[in-house]
């Protein structure tokens, strides 16, 4: 069961992405956050910023529900 909590952006990518190394993992995951306009928006007004090492609760509460759980 996914668990929302703050994480990494490496660690939620390589959820997303198991199969992948982790830098890769990490472009596929911002790439489609970045490409769901409504999320990437949301994500904005949060706070996040793309020097951001780490997403929030919130955040990834706002990710799983418009990506789906890992």
């Amino acid at each position: 069961m996914f668990t929302i909590r703050p994480y990494t952006k490496k660690e939620l990518a390589l959820m997303y992405f198991p199969s992948s190394q982790p830098r890769t993992a990490v472009n596929h995951l911002m790439s489609w956050i970045r490409r769901c306009t409504q999320l990437w928006q949301q994500l904005q007004q949060m706070g996040y910023t793309t020097t951001s090492k780490a997403f929030t609760p919130r955040e990834v509460r706002a990710i799983v529900a418009q990506l789906g759980e890992p």
